[in-house]
């Protein structure tokens, strides 16, 4: 199974990074994780890179933003992708995994946000998509 990742620049809630671990931990006792894969940016991406390198089955492939300005900076071996503008890549990440999980700032659907575009488009694509919520409701 291949997961794709997306996320606010804004970073996770604690409860979504909660999530987003126990969420990893379970798909790797259930089956075969080969890849993770997410868009390189500062706040949520560079949170989810850190969490995932902590659970050790995954191969991590980072698809750059060609606009530098929120690139994170992350430790670790992982494989490049390359760059390309912010659309493109989400699609590349949507295009690349079985599973899109993603961590919005809000619960409600934005237009005006990368996440929420990219959670369309892998709604548009026919991928399974699992939204982290910010607080419990």
């Amino acid at each position: 199974m291949i997961i794709g990742f997306t996320g606010t620049r804004q970073g996770m809630s604690w409860l979504q990074k909660q999530f987003l671990r126990l969420t990893l931990q379970n798909i790797c006792e259930i089956g075969k994780v080969n890849e993770f894969h997410h868009g390189g940016c500062v706040g949520a991406d560079a949170e989810a890179h850190q969490i995932v390198r902590q659970i050790v089955p995954f191969t991590i492939h980072v698809h750059w933003p060609e606009n530098r300005k929120y690139e994170a900076r992350l430790s670790g071996p992982f494989v490049s992708e390359g760059r390309k503008p912010y659309l493109v890549r989400n699609e590349d990440i949507v295009k690349a995994c079985d599973l899109l999980i993603a961590a919005p700032l809000t619960d409600k659907e934005q237009l005006r946000s990368g996440t929420w575009a990219t959670i369309r488009c892998a709604r548009r694509l026919g991928k399974e998509c699992l939204i982290l919520t910010r607080e419990q409701s």
